[in-house]
């Protein structure tokens, strides 16, 4: 309001981050109810509570699902090079960006069976759809590399696996950098990509392939797919039955 000073707004944010926190972290909790919380220019206080548990057995899920840290794994390449594979996050978007820049016309072709153009790759509308994912639906792991002297991390490879609306399937997606292929990090992503689905109780996972593609061909053939010929002119249906 006019002439007093502005709300710490930091400390609100901190404190809704919690909240949610405390909420996914105890799921026998059914409701809550802060009345009031009194926030200042110092930061928030809630002077009343109330708490209500569940009586039944069965927790309530959230709607949306908390970042999957089940997947949060370390690994070694054939060059024993340390990565993490991990789930994809929103603040991943920078390097999302850069994982765009470094790739060849080849690569991005192979991945979309056309032409797309980086400027249209890593517009952060797209970026935005793509690191903020709702983790019920589709899930995205990424081989996250950090520098050894500079701590920073790059993305050397991102997989993604997408349910199918109104039946139990899944397409995958996958793409690893130039500089890193035939390392293993697509084996690896794809084969974890796999277990999600068979965790997750899938009957099938889908990919299509350009007919020259043929590392990705050989790929999924070594990983239990049958390549099957599709419709579209020039691909390949990979079909893993779970």
């Amino acid at each position: 309001m006019r002439g007093r000073s502005a709300i710490g707004l930091v400390k609100l944010e901190q404190l809704l981050v919690r909240f949610s926190q405390l909420i996914v972290e105890q799921p026998q909790i059914s409701e809550i109810d802060i009345n009031p919380l009194l926030v200042s220019p110092e930061g928030a206080i809630a002077l009343d509570g109330r708490v209500v548990l569940q009586t039944t057995e069965n927790p309530i899920s959230p709607a949306i699902p908390s970042y999957p840290t089940q997947y949060f794994q370390k690994w070694s390449t054939k060059g024993d090079r340390p990565i993490t594979i991990r789930p994809i996050r929103p603040e991943d978007e920078p390097l999302m960006v850069r994982f765009h820049e470094e790739l060849s016309e080849e690569s991005v072709y192979l991945r979309y069976a056309h032409m797309v153009k980086l400027k249209h790759r890593i517009a952060h509308e797209r970026l935005t759809r793509i690191c903020f994912i709702d983790y019920d639906r589709e899930m995205v792991l990424l081989a996250d590399r950090q520098g050894p002297e500079t701590s920073e991390h790059r993305i050397l490879g991102v997989a993604r696996l997408s349910k199918l609306h109104g039946k139990s399937e899944a397409e995958f997606a996958l793409i690893v950098s130039d500089s890193y292929q035939q390392h293993g990090f697509g084996t690896e992503l794809l084969r974890r990509l796999l277990q999600i689905g068979q965790e997750e109780k899938l009957e099938a996972i889908v990919g299509y392939i350009l007919n020259s593609n043929y590392k990705m061909q050989s790929l999924c053939k070594k990983l239990g797919f049958e390549l099957q010929p599709d419709r579209g002119e020039g691909m390949l249906k990979a079909v893993f039955v779970c």
